[in-house]
């Protein structure tokens, strides 16, 4: 199955970071590997596996790992 979309707790754990921390940094647009959109009330984000794995250069067993 192919992975169309990485969460935000995800991308935080292999990090090392908060989730916080990514959401801010897609807000800010200063993480290039997903966009955050915002709607009435809250934001949605959307993390692209691959240019997730390029810049941290996970791969895609880690993403597929619980």
């Amino acid at each position: 199955m192919e992975i169309k979309n990485v969460s935000v707790a995800k991308a935080a754990a292999i990090m090392g970071k908060s989730e916080q921390f990514v959401r801010r940094g897609l807000i800010a647009g200063i993480l290039p590997f997903g966009t955050a959109v915002k709607g009435k009330s809250k934001y949605s984000y959307h993390i692209s596996p691959k240019l997730f794995m390029d810049y941290t250069g996970c791969t895609v067993e880690k993403l597929r790992s619980d």
